[in-house]
Formats: C-alpha cells, structure tokens, sequence
C-alpha cells in the first residue's frame, strides 16, 4: 500500500537565517498534529526558478518568498491573485495539484489583521492615514488601508519619487508629503504606520518629530525586532494605542498554512511565543 506523501513547505529568500516563520509553521504543525514539515531556503538569484521548478517535484506543496524574490516569483506563477498584482509582489506560493503555480499576497492582509487584534475598535474613517516609506511593504499596507475604507493617506518617503509613484499607481486618495514635512502631518494623522526599516536592529533610528502625536491616534511599526522600537515607546509615552510589527507577520502566514497543510491555525499568545523563541 502506497504512504501519502509527506507535505512540505518552507520560506525561500537570500538571506532567510533571521527568519521567524520556520518555528511559527512549526509550532502550528505541532498544534495540529500534522506530519508535515517548514524548511528555510536561501536562495540565489541565479537559482531561483530551476528551485522553484523543482520543488512541487519533491513534495512541496507551497513556499513563503522573502526579499529579494518576491517580485521576481511573479514572472513564474502561473495565476497571480488581484491584490498581488496590485501590490506588484508576492509573498505565498502554492503549488497546485494539476502543476500550477499560484502566486498570492498575504502582507496586507496580515497587516490589517494585526491592526484590528491590537485596537479591536479602530475605525478606518477616523481620520487620515500616515505612511511613513514607500517601498513593497508600504504598497501591501496602502492597499489593505484603502480596501478597508481609509479616505486619505499621506505617503511621505526619504526618496520622493517612490512616493509618486505610489500616488500614481493607488490614485486620488494618496497625498505625497515631503520627508522633511513628516512630523507636521502627523498631528492630524489618525493613523501612523512605519513601513521602513528604520528603527530595525542594526538599522539607524527613525528621525522624524514625533511631538505632534495625539493620545487618540494609533501608531503601528512593522518593524519587529525589537518588539518595541523607538517609534513606539514614544508613541505609548503620548498616550496613544500601539501595535508592534510581530502580529502583522503571524496573521499573513495564516492563509498559506490553511492551503498548504489544511486547518486554518489560530494567532494566539501560544503563537506569538513560539514565533519570539
């Protein structure tokens, strides 16, 4: 009698030791009891699709994609979802049955998802919207804000142009401001997000004038590591609600573990520890 064949998964990028989703997949695993395992893959350029080929071959059943591939693994997929073309990237593979790679972008999902858990009466009408950067993680985040309903954001980056280009390609509800002119628009802000990866450990510090902050608006910070950066520490200290960036990358991974391995997993503090060991 023929054994089903064990399922896999994993996460490819270059690098991807600092990963945290293979002891998140893990741990839901685990929970479920499934036989099944996540595997990290650091991946080249050069080597990216004969690796993406491959593995269907092998047993793999989908991949999570990290930078730098996650716009290059559009251009194998054979059906790409609205919100991944709209974002220009994405960050889940499943590899269908009938040989079809189907490609999806779960960021901005993830993102509002960690939102909503950390300020469960936040209102998207509240008011104006503050994203600070504008490379892929700040289109994942625009796009899940104006889908939710949010009427403007201010989109402000270190190189204007990018922000443009946002403007561009998301339409009239997007306000380029002018870096220097952050803190200023902050204090209408309803909402403030921190797409860039300052503030990261090993990154410099986000210098931008915080003293604008209201106690009703709500600062979010995609940066996870540390849990609590700067951003945030200031932002709590004015009285405001905060949430930290971990939250956004366990709700985006929930999607790609229920098509690959079959239970939706649940994000809850039992998660969140695993992912922080």
């Amino acid at each position: 009698m023929t054994e089903p064949r064990i399922p896999l998964a994993g996460v490819i990028g270059s690098p991807v030791s600092h990963s945290k989703s293979p002891q998140l997949h893990r741990h839901w695993l685990n929970t479920h009891g499934i036989v099944g395992h996540y595997i990290p893959m650091d991946v080249s350029r050069d080597n990216l699709e004969q690796v993406i080929r491959t593995l269907p071959k092998m047993g793999f059943v989908g991949v999570n994609v990290t930078i730098p591939h996650k716009e290059t693994v559009m251009l194998l997929a054979d059906q790409i979802t609205d919100r991944a073309t709209l974002i220009g990237a994405a960050n889940t593979l499943i590899f269908r049955k009938d040989g079809k790679i189907h490609a999806d972008n779960t960021d901005g999902y993830g993102f509002i998802e960690n939102l909503r858990s950390g300020v469960s009466d936040w209102n998207p009408k509240a008011g104006p919207a503050v994203v600070l950067g504008a490379g892929g993680s700040s289109r994942a985040v625009v796009a899940a804000l104006l889908d939710a309903g949010v009427e403007e954001i201010m989109i402000t980056n270190r190189t204007r142009v990018r922000a443009e280009k946002l403007r561009e390609d998301f339409g009239h509800r997007l306000t380029v401001v002018d870096w220097v002119q952050a803190g200023n628009v902050i204090e209408d802000a309803a909402l403030v997000v921190n797409t860039t990866p300052l503030g990261m450990v090993g990154k410099p510090e986000l210098r931008v004038p915080l003293d604008g902050l209201r106690a009703e608006t709500v600062v979010t910070d995609l940066v996870y590591a540390p849990l609590k950066t700067g951003l945030l520490k200031t932002a709590a200290d004015a009285g405001c609600k905060t949430v930290d960036g971990l939250g956004m990358l366990l709700h985006q991974a929930v999607p790609g573990f229920e098509r690959w391995f079959g239970p939706r997993p649940e994000v809850d503090v039992a998660t969140r520890a695993a992912a922080l060991r």
